[in-house]
């Protein structure tokens, strides 16, 4: 099996992990999955942090690749077949960062790490 970690849940894995519910926490710590970062996320922080919106201990790019380091996560880069599913999913959802982040998890075959429920409404297989 495969988690992929929504943008949030990534951050407060970081930052703050008893935000994190206990069934993603539970799925986080099971060594039998393997747990992936979507290239969406990473421009997601990016983004935020540049505008400000967004307080990190270090710049996205050195802070990032530390964190999924540390957290034993793969990289998991978007693809076009991402980006054109993404397109196609319902209208549920208007935010595209989420919209990318379903698309590249049913596209994947992976469970999203979400508390967004209408990412389920976009077709993502979603544990919180």
């Amino acid at each position: 099996m495969r988690a992929l970690l929504d943008t949030c849940t990534f951050i407060w894995l970081a930052l703050d992990p008893d935000r994190i519910s206990e069934a993603a926490a539970s799925t986080i710590n099971d060594t039998s999955i393997e747990l992936v970062l979507s290239q969406v996320s990473a421009m997601e922080i990016a983004m935020k942090h540049h505008s400000g919106k967004l307080p990190l201990p270090d710049a996205p790019q050195i802070w990032i690749p530390s964190r999924r380091d540390y957290f034993k996560l793969v990289d998991l880069p978007i693809t076009e077949d991402v980006i054109y599913r993404s397109g196609q999913l319902p209208d549920a959802h208007k935010d595209p960062f989420d919209r990318l982040l379903a698309a590249h998890a049913i596209e994947t075959g992976s469970v999203l790490l979400s508390p967004d429920r209408p990412l389920s409404d976009l077709g993502a297989s979603r544990i919180w």
